[in-house]
């Protein structure tokens, strides 16, 4: 049997339905097909090294309705909606921020201890989300940046690119060129889910795949993974409110 060996991990999107979805193609010498996983990562699409992405695609695209039904039983689950109003809470690293409103020309958010002051023009529920996600962003990429600088450190990695996403069914993501993008919903989560996603992103940089050697150097990075992964499996649904 020839070996799988790997020539690319990348994130790309490709429009499924309604949605564009978010997805990590790998590449292999000797893979014959295109294999498709979803999972609490999200969607992974292994195909043959020297297949065009236009086929590869295509191929993905036949398999729309179960991709998206079971990114949907990975992701969706009912929670009530933000009502944006003076004091609702929102997650922020486990914990809950307070929203207090004010009218102002300027729309902004700034954080202050356990509360959230968002100024908006004229109050309405959109322009509250709107600048509540730009803060939350901001915010992200800070406390994502030096997470990712610390267990890197931890591991004895060199630094990997970091880029914050938007994206909805997956936490994080790394490729062959060394870039983790991570998710800005993902600082909703309690800090040590947040590690255990950033340990699991880590991990890629000396194993792009999901073998027996990756799961060791995610358990040596965060001896506890399974546990957390666990948990982050229960209560992901809490932090993709919005």
């Amino acid at each position: 049997m020839p070996t799988r060996e790997l020539v690319s991990r990348d994130t790309r999107t490709l429009a499924l339905g309604a949605d564009a979805v978010e997805y990590v193609l790998v590449r292999r010498y000797g893979r014959r097909g295109v294999g498709l996983k979803v999972d609490e990562s999200g969607l992974t699409v292994s195909a043959p090294s020297t297949m065009p992405l236009a086929k590869i695609e295509s191929i993905v695209r036949e398999s729309e309705r179960w991709i998206l039904r079971k990114i949907a039983e990975w992701s969706h689950r009912k929670v009530a909606p933000v009502a944006w109003r003076e004091g609702e809470r929102i997650p922020f690293l486990g914990g809950g921020l307070t929203l207090r409103l004010a009218r102002g020309a300027r729309s902004r958010a700034d954080r202050r201890d356990a509360e959230l002051w968002v100024v908006t023009r004229d109050g309405t529920a959109s322009q509250i989300e709107q600048a509540v996600v730009r803060w939350y962003k901001r915010a992200a990429h800070a406390y994502l940046a030096e997470r990712l600088r610390a267990l890197a450190d931890a591991a004895k990695l060199s630094q990997p690119t970091l880029t914050i996403s938007s994206a909805m069914a997956r936490w994080g993501s790394c490729s062959s060129k060394r870039e983790v993008r991570l998710a800005w919903r993902l600082v909703k989560a309690p800090a040590d889910l947040v590690d255990y996603v950033i340990c699991h992103e880590l991990a890629h940089l000396r194993h792009m795949d999901h073998s027996g050697a990756f799961w060791a150097e995610v358990g040596r990075q965060c001896p506890d993974y399974r546990a957390r992964r666990e948990r982050l499996n229960e209560m992901d649904h809490l932090y993709r409110t919005f």
